[in-house]
């Protein structure tokens, strides 16, 4: 059944590891990229969303498009600049592919996008699924506009389903090497009140639900890709020193200086959401790593030994 799979943001954190699942699983695995002359282990068509141009035959390769374009969240401070550049490399290139798809013939049976929890603000220790009331910050209305843009597709006729990330963990990118970098300078501690939840899924099980979702034609619309069992700040923090095998020194991380050092973005830190995984459940997909302590050990239980 395997067939063509073209990817937005392939070169990405989600985008490098689901490429490779892909492959095993016998899938042809395209990228589309700026700069397709990259030395890439990947078939790779150009597009350019600023100059609103895109490949004609990366359209006509695709079965599945699963689209992870956008700029990082975390990489920069939240200027004025950047926050324009979050939201809009997120919304135009979903426009352009929509555009593209709409004017030519092509055999695209799904469009599969990332989104995020974001779009639920601070929730506090309230379980939110994806029913539950959207926040108004930042974060959420970009996530309002991402999944706006992706739903166009369905005027198309094309299977749409969206997949609110968690907290990705992985070693090679993200949050993780982040909140593990103080831990190996024996620093650790957890961060503003350590109450706040942190609704995470190991990168193989969201490479999982990308997959089950081109395969799986229930799905339809809108899951939280996150596993089944959040954890505060705090027990993330205990959990994280365990498996690298490190005390936890320090008191909590003020909130304060975690927003003098990151302004505005340090919504990403110290807002909390417990996100709720039953939807995705009652598809009958299971989690490879449902507890974070399982998680963590396949990435930490090779550097002790």
């Amino acid at each position: 059944m395997p067939g063509k799979i073209l990817i937005t943001g392939g070169s990405g954190l989600i985008g490098m590891r689901l490429s490779e699942m892909l492959i095993d699983l016998g899938y042809e695995v395209a990228h589309l990229s700026r700069s397709p002359n990259k030395v890439s282990s990947y078939k790779t068509f150009k597009w350019d969303v600023k100059e609103g141009y895109i490949d004609d035959n990366a359209i006509t390769y695709a079965d599945y498009i699963i689209n992870l374009a956008g700029a990082s969240v975390a990489a920069e401070k939240w200027t004025d600049e950047r926050k324009k550049e979050i939201l809009k490399s997120r919304t135009e290139s979903i426009n352009l592919l929509h555009k593209c798809l709409g004017t030519s013939e092509h055999h695209v049976k799904g469009f599969i996008s990332s989104s995020a929890i974001g779009i639920y603000g601070n929730s506090g220790d309230k379980l939110v699924s994806e029913e539950s009331t959207y926040a108004d910050d930042f974060l959420a209305e970009v996530c309002k506009a991402w999944e706006g843009a992706a739903w166009q597709m369905r005027d198309l006729n094309i299977r749409t389903v969206i997949l609110r990330l968690g907290i990705v963990l992985s070693t090679k990118g993200g949050a993780l090497p982040q909140m593990a970098k103080p831990m190996k300078m024996m620093a650790g501690a957890p961060l503003g009140s350590g109450k706040q939840y942190m609704s995470w899924v190991h990168i193989d099980d969201a490479c999982r639900l990308f997959i089950r979702a081109i395969e799986d034609k229930q799905f339809v619309g809108v899951y939280n890709a996150v596993a089944p069992n959040p954890v505060t700040n705090k027990m993330f923090t205990q959990e994280l020193a365990e498996s690298m095998k490190k005390p936890l020194v320090l008191p909590k991380v003020p909130a304060f200086a975690i927003n003098l050092m990151m302004g505005e973005m340090s919504e990403v830190i110290l807002t909390g959401q417990r996100v709720s995984a039953n939807k995705v459940l009652q598809t009958g997909f299971t989690f490879e790593y449902s507890n974070l302590e399982d998680a963590l050990e396949s990435f930490y239980e090779t550097e002790k030994d």
